[in-house]
């Protein structure tokens, strides 16, 4: 299992974070997403390493910024 964090910017809610979930946990491979509101922090555990494009287009999908 690979666990990474990123920093993403633009979360205010509770909406925001589903949204985030929702689309990170999409991705194949993906087993689990926390994402931490007041830091802005979303942790991703997958089987192997997700590129960071990956993430990055999941994000946005969801109406975010990968900072």
């Amino acid at each position: 299992m690979t666990t990474t964090t990123y920093r993403v910017e633009g979360m205010t809610c509770d909406h925001c974070v589903h949204a985030i979930t929702s689309e990170i946990s999409a991705i194949d491979g993906v087993h689990g997403v926390d994402v931490t509101l007041a830091t802005g922090q979303v942790t991703v555990t997958s089987e192997s390493p997700v590129p960071a494009e990956t993430i990055r287009a999941a994000i946005d999908e969801a109406g975010y910024v990968l900072a």
